[in-house]
């Protein structure tokens, strides 16, 4: 774990992340800010579509905010989408109703990569969002901001749309490893200024979410999960020593240790499909874990639900653990349970 010495934090998310083991686990979750919230709702209803919302940094920073005033989350994260990276690469970014993003042109060529235009430019209303976020914020609460890890958006950019099996990706991968590691070099030294202009902003620990990891052979997620993480990682630690990083490699199974290991992040996410108890005797000591509630648990409520994070609190409660989902909020997750989920960590129900 990268040692962060500085004293103990008012915040207890962000000193939890620094390896501080609170009496209470600290809470947030994985798309808190989104369509379970009828204020959520409204506001779209109002300006539009997702990436409209997304770059009209007063409406992104009004729905970073929405969850903090209904529960008093402990952590604000940055309402925002993983592909605009993407687009500050060259790629056009639009989403069809109903069926997800898609980019233009797909990156299935070297001549199609070297032809992409950088326009940094893009993501100049991200950082707008997190100066006014941060500008709002409770005290006590962290404000976390977040990119996609090299190898998930790299998926996008080959396919030009998200894919359960990232087939095309891997594919190339295969085919054309010279390219890949091109477009994955680019892609995290975007990623790299992105969370440091996020960082000066505002936002005070980041989160790489590698939401298709879990898709890669052993050697491959070696090659184009942990290394260019690590990489990021080393970046941030080195411009920004006293910024967490926690990196979410969903999917990784038994690949968890050696991720945590290697990539020297702060803190590890953990999906819901892997033990919990596993997760506390295979990662190393100390390091601070983060996770790992199903959302389908939180979605049936209960004592279902009681019984799934009493189960997550032992078997992190000798360690530094930031309760959250394993994934993120499903869109049909009653609020009620939101609520008995905090109180149930908070001790209080």
């Amino acid at each position: 774990m990268h040692p962060k010495p500085l004293p103990t934090s008012p915040k207890p998310l962000l000193a939890t992340l620094r390896g501080e083991k609170q009496p209470i686990p600290p809470i947030w979750l994985m798309r808190q800010a989104g369509r379970y919230l009828p204020e959520y709702r409204a506001l779209r209803e109002e300006k539009g579509g997702f990436l409209a919302l997304a770059m009209d940094s007063e409406a992104a920073a009004e729905i970073t905010l929405q969850p903090i005033r209904r529960f008093g989350m402990d952590a604000a994260i940055l309402f925002s989408d993983i592909l605009v990276v993407p687009m500050a690469l060259g790629q056009e970014l639009w989403f069809e109703t109903g069926e997800g993003p898609r980019l233009a042109p797909t990156v299935q060529a070297r001549e199609v990569l070297d032809g992409l235009q950088a326009a940094p430019e893009a993501l100049d209303p991200v950082y707008a969002t997190v100066r006014r976020v941060a500008a709002q914020l409770p005290s006590s609460t962290t404000f976390l901001g977040f990119a996609g890890s090299p190898w998930t958006v790299a998926t996008y950019m080959i396919a030009g749309q998200g894919s359960r099996e990232q087939a095309e990706a891997r594919r190339l991968a295969y085919r054309d490893p010279a390219l890949m590691q091109a477009l994955i070099d680019r892609i995290a030294d975007c990623t790299i200024d992105y969370l440091l202009g996020q960082i000066d902003a505002g936002v005070e620990a980041v989160q790489l979410f590698d939401s298709w990891s879990g898709s890669l052979s052993p050697a491959q997620f070696e090659q184009w999960v942990i290394a260019p993480t690590a990489r990021i990682a080393a970046a941030l630690h080195a411009r920004a020593p006293h910024v967490p990083v926690i990196g979410f490699p969903k999917g990784a199974g038994g690949k968890l240790p050696a991720y945590a290991r290697e990539t020297q992040v702060d803190a590890v996410g953990v999906d819901e499909t892997v033990d919990p108890a596993w997760a506390h005797a295979a990662l190393p000591e100390n390091l601070p874990v983060q996770g790992n509630l199903d959302p389908l648990a939180l979605i049936a409520g209960g004592a279902t639900l009681d019984s799934a994070v009493d189960r997550i609190l032992s078997a992190f409660a000798e360690r530094p653990h930031v309760f959250n989902l394993g994934h993120g909020i499903l869109p049909d997750t009653p609020i009620a349970h939101v609520e008995q989920l905090l109180a149930r960590v908070r001790r209080q129900g």
